[in-house]
């Protein structure tokens, strides 16, 4: 009972520490299981115990024999499908190519390279080589989103990042399989078809399980045939469901099935996708914080000693700056990137759960079957774990300064609330070029938004998800445009500093308005008009309008034109750069941003000259 208490109060300790310092939970998790594990009982108990102390294969023990095997699985199957559901296909329009490379041609190279250095450098023979490297094809959704999350990146390099982090796992975790299988059959010749045909049912399995499970809890959930109390434990048990099914039908083929079913149900129209998502992240967040603490408790302070030479130093070296660069830049010919993105995309490749979990099974059981070498798997695999992870943790924010994909001005636009007025605004802005993320609390507003390809959330800005939300890494302007004064003033309030860097603008109230109680410097969106307003002239003019102001004079001549009509609403000044203003924001400084090629743009009836 202490033990597994103390599991969890050290977890969740570790998270708060990544928390605090920004780093991936990760590396103070491996670092908390090593020293109640083997640290403890080489250096500390006088009886040679660890203290906490898990066994994958013993009488004793908190999992005996394959408990932890078996809870290790369920419980990256929850992770997976949680990672699956942030997938969307927005996010990949420009570097779609390039991820399905990665987690095919970049794998590929992965898996012979790190064979090749291994059998090289430990002499290590040629199945428990390809074993290793399987194992470290993969990197992770538990260490890449806390970086993404700490690092302002383009949205490109972070999609990249991200979908490769998620669909990789399930990827190296059959590969490992497949030569596990291999090694524990002697290497037979008629294993090759065997691979073929199990390869096929995995796929076969994965696919179909997680596709049709997928639309069957999306139909139920949309239909309310699932009580709102039972939703997410519901939601949990298809998920585990899923994944027993389809490891009964093809062996391994369970984590697929659960990635295909969080991707297909996250690009679903589903309602509550977002209440969804909140109770699987805190799920994960727990998992992962226990199985880090066992896997690592689990390894014995024999087998980290086997790493004290210089070859590992060496083979950590050659993974990092040889074998990952040219899997990105194989993975990447051709496509859209740029030289400096493709050199972040190299530098960022940490390890994570699926590695560490598949690593310490297989390779106390082939221990276990008296494998020669089988002993260095586990903490070779661990080695570059921890190693990547700390790495990247202490080393990705100023890589991203240095090769020039850390975004120094923020030009994404965030705008709270997805009415009409808002979805005209937004649409103007994407045609100009930028980025704009809509967020309301009302699913209509959202699903509207959706259907005119305008990126939407449904959040409630109460709620502190929407700093977490690594998509929104690119914004640096915030409008508050929802017809409740209180909510718009806490919008700018709570979140002006990480997402109105360059500015946060509000509608204000009736009442501000009639009693002239604000100025630009109070970060009002229009100085003459509230939400009712906005809404009024939308409903009866749809439109953007552009006008050319050439200097000062004219702009100003214009502007009291378009307040004295009520029919009329001045949005922005936008210069011959592309650069849009915010009107109420130049007050002052306006004639330092017009030029000759200025227009200012509006909503409402056309203006006439």
């Amino acid at each position: 009972m202490v033990e597994l208490a103390g599991i969890i109060i050290l977890g969740i300790l570790a998270q708060w520490v990544a928390w605090k310092f920004k780093i991936p939970a990760i590396l103070p998790l491996i670092l908390i299981g090593l020293l109640v594990g083997p640290i403890a009982a080489e250096f500390i108990n006088e009886d040679g115990s660890k203290w906490i102390e898990p066994i994958w294969n013993g009488k004793k023990g908190l999992f005996p024999g394959e408990g932890l095997f078996y809870f290790v699985s369920l419980a990256i199957s929850i992770i997976l499908f949680e990672g699956g559901l942030t997938l969307k296909r927005s996010e990949i329009r420009n570097v779609g190519p390039v991820i399905t490379k990665l987690i095919t041609v970049g794998a590929t190279v992965t898996f012979f390279g790190g064979a090749v250095l291994a059998h090289y450098l430990f002499g290590l023979s040629w199945d428990l080589c390809f074993l290793f490297s399987g194992l470290i094809i993969v990197t992770g959704p538990t260490v890449i989103t806390p970086i993404l999350r700490n690092i302002p990146l383009k949205r490109d390099v972070s999609a990249v990042l991200k979908w490769e982090g998620i669909l990789i796992d399930p990827i190296g975790a059959l590969v490992a399989v497949l030569v596990f299988e291999f090694i524990s059959v002697g290497g037979e010749v008629g294993f090759t078809k065997t691979a073929l045909i199990e390869f096929g049912k995995i796929v076969l399995f994965g696919t179909t399980f997680g596709f049709t499970f997928a639309h069957a809890l999306v139909f139920a959930i949309n239909k309310k045939f699932i009580p709102h109390y039972l939703l997410n434990v519901v939601s949990l048990s298809v998920v585990l469901l899923v994944f027993v099914e389809s490891e009964i039908f093809a062996h391994e083929s369970g984590l697929l099935a659960v990635v295909v079913m969080g991707m297909v149900i996250g690009n679903s129209k589903l309602d509550n996708i977002k209440e969804l998502l909140y109770f699987k992240e805190s799920l994960s967040v727990l998992l992962i914080s226990i199985l880090f603490i066992l896997l690592a408790a689990n390894i014995n302070y024999q087998d980290l000693m086997l790493l004290y030479r210089w070859e590992t130093l060496a083979l950590f070296l050659a993974i990092v700056f040889v074998v990952r660069p040219l899997a990105v830049f194989a993975s990447a010919q051709g496509s859209k990137l740029k030289l400096n993105e493709k050199m972040f995309i190299s530098w960022v490749g940490p390890r994570g759960i699926v590695a560490a979990g598949i690593a310490s099974l297989f390779g106390s059981k082939l221990s276990v079957q008296g494998v020669n070498g089988a002993e260095y798997i586990t903490p070779l695999v661990f080695m570059i774990v921890l190693g990547t992870v700390l790495l990247n943790a202490t080393t990705a924010r100023i890589f991203a300064k240095i090769s020039g994909v850390f975004l120094t001005k923020s030009e994404g636009i965030l705008i709270i609330g997805a009415s009409k007025v808002s979805r005209l605004i937004a649409q103007y802005l994407i045609d100009n070029g930028r980025h704009v993320v809509l967020v309301d609390s009302n699913q209509n507003n959202v699903n509207e938004a959706e259907k005119l390809g305008i990126e939407a959330h449904t959040e409630n800005i109460y709620s502190d998800t929407l700093k977490d939300n690594i998509e929104f890494s690119d914004i640096g302007y915030l409008l508050a445009l929802t017809g409740n004064a209180d909510i718009n003033r806490y919008a700018v309030e709570k979140f002006g500093a990480q997402f109105g860097e360059n500015g946060s603008f509000r509608l204000a109230s009736k009442a501000e308005l009639e009693n002239g109680a604000i100025s630009p410097e109070d970060g009002v969106f229009t100085l003459s008009d509230d939400f009712n307003n906005l809404i009024q002239v939308s409903e009866n003019y749809p439109d953007i309008q552009e006008i050319s102001v050439k200097d000062l004079e004219s702009y100003n001549t214009t502007l009291e034109n378009i307040k004295s009509d009520k029919n009329q609403i001045p949005l922005f000044l936008k210069t011959s750069k592309d650069i849009i203003h915010v009107i109420p924001s130049l007050d002052d400084d306006v004639e330092k941003e017009i030029d000759a090629k200025s227009k200012l743009v509006y909503l409402g009836k056309q203006l006439t000259r």
